[in-house]
């Protein structure tokens, strides 16, 4: 037997398509939850309330510091017996959205942070109302610059997909796994999916440069 058969490529290439469709949404959707859930948490951080601000950054620090898998794990199968009965892509989606929130909120706070002090002073010195003053003053000089860490983040959620199969969400290498299962031959499904994910991240980190460079130019950030 041949360390590598291309037939068996082929042949892998049915599981492997419909995984990567799955590891795709996957990343997209929880991705898409984790930039607006993110910048929610960094708002609320920012409150003038003592203890809301705290409370959010106890939350936080919650969230981040429990491994992603453990959440899952905890609202697939501790949570029916609460009454809590998710179907399980929802609590995929759902809990990597969530996890990577928090560690977007701290990206967006560093941002948030660094806009120049002046340029607080001045939008409240022009009686703009607190919704204005964030949309037209402070974001539009906090994301251009924390575009690359975001988008970091974008490819380590992506790795991270490969956690759903632990409630049978058939991502992409699981269907790989499967297909050497069945198959008794793993190396070339294995290679193939270690393959997309390679091409993915270089694909994803090249966008996100070209985003950030696009905005900085943007705005006047460089």
């Amino acid at each position: 037997m041949s360390f590598w058969d291309w037939a068996y490529v082929w042949e892998a290439s049915p599981y492997l398509y419909r995984g990567a469709i799955v590891t795709v949404q996957a990343t997209l959707l929880g991705f898409a939850i984790a930039l607006v859930l993110g910048l929610v948490f960094a708002l609320i951080r920012q409150s003038p309330n003592r203890y809301v601000s705290i409370g959010m950054t106890e939350i936080v620090e919650f969230i981040r510091s429990t491994p992603v898998l453990l959440q899952v794990f905890f609202l697939y199968y501790v949570g029916p017996q609460f009454g809590i009965f998710i179907p399980a892509w929802n609590v995929g989606i759902a809990m990597l959205g969530i996890h990577y929130a928090a560690y977007c909120s701290e990206v967006y706070r560093a941002g948030i942070e660094a806009v120049d002090g002046g340029q607080w002073e001045a939008s409240t010195a022009l009686n703009l109302s607190r919704a204005r003053k964030w949309r037209v003053i402070i974001l539009p000089q906090a994301i251009p610059p924390i575009v690359p860490g975001l988008g970091n983040y974008f490819i380590g959620m992506f790795k991270d997909t490969p956690i759903l199969a632990a409630i049978a969400i058939l991502e992409m290498l699981q269907q790989a796994k499967n297909f050497g299962g069945e198959n008794y031959r793993y190396v070339e499904a294995i290679t193939m999916a270690g393959f997309f994910y390679l091409v993915f991240s270089l694909v994803a980190s090249a966008i996100v440069q070209s985003v950030s460079l696009w905005l900085n130019r943007r705005y006047h950030l460089q």
